[in-house]
C-alpha cells in the first residue's frame, strides 16, 4: 500500500513541488510587509514625474506658474532696477527711525516720505494713474486660526518707473524695504488672490 500511494502521489507531489519553486523564485528580492511591520508614517509613491510639472514649481503642481501669474512682479530693466535700489536706500532709514519710534500708522508713514520730495499717486474713476508715485496704505488683512486679522502698520509703494518699483512696510514686529517689477493688476503691491 505505501508504494501505490507514492506511485499515485508521485506526479502530484512533483507538480506541487515545481509550483512552490516557481512561486518562490519570482518572489526574489521583493519585501514583504505585514500589518505589523507597517511604518506609521504614509509612504510616497516613487513614481516618475508628471511631464506637465513645470521645473521650479511650488509642490509639484502642473501649471503652478500659469495659475500664479497674477503674484509674479514683472521685469525691470537694468537702469530701472538701479534707480529703483536708489530710492529703496532713501526710504529705508525713514522707516527705520519711524520704526524704533514705534510709530508705524500709514498717516504718519505718509507724511514722512512725503518730506523726501514724493508725490502721493492718484487715479482717476477707471484706475488710470494721473500722477504722483506713492501709495500709502495700512496693511492687508490676513488669515490667523479661524478669523482674518489685520495688523498695525503702514505699506508703501512707490512706482519708480512704469517697470520699477520699491516696496515696503513697517509694523509692531519689523520693517522692510525691497525693489521689484510691477504686478500685472495691482501695481507695486502684490495681489492677495487672482481671478
Amino acid at each position: 500500500m505505501p508504494t501505490l500511494v507514492r506511485e499515485r502521489c508521485g506526479p502530484l507531489v512533483a507538480t506541487a513541488l515545481l509550483v512552490c519553486a516557481a512561486l518562490s523564485l519570482t518572489a526574489c528580492g521583493e519585501q514583504r510587509v505585514t500589518a505589523g511591520d507597517a511604518p506609521n508614517t504614509p509612504s510616497t509613491p516613487s513614481s516618475p514625474a508628471t511631464p506637465y510639472v513645470e521645473p521650479g514649481a511650488h509642490d509639484g503642481a502642473p501649471h503652478y506658474r500659469e495659475n500664479n501669474a497674477f503674484r509674479r512682479p514683472g521685469e525691470m530693466s537694468p537702469a530701472s532696477a538701479k534707480d529703483a535700489r536708489r530710492e529703496a536706500d532713501r526710504i529705508e532709514p525713514v522707516l527705520k527711525r519711524l520704526w524704533e519710534q514705534k510709530k508705524w500708522d500709514p498717516k504718519t508713514v505718509r507724511a514722512a516720505l512725503l518730506k523726501l520730495g514724493y508725490e502721493e499717486e492718484r487715479t482717476g474713476r477707471r484706475g488710470e494713474r494721473l500722477g504722483g508715485k506713492l501709495t500709502v496704505t495700512g496693511m492687508t488683512a490676513r488669515f490667523e486660526t479661524d478669523h482674518y486679522i489685520t495688523p498695525e502698520g503702514a505699506r508703501v509703494g512707490l512706482r519708480v518707473h512704469d517697470d520699477a518699483c520699491v516696496t515696503a512696510f513697517t509694523q509692531k514686529t519689523n520693517y522692510q524695504v525691497s525693489t521689484n517689477g510691477p504686478y500685472l493688476e495691482h501695481g507695486c503691491f502684490e495681489p492677495p488672490s487672482g481671478h
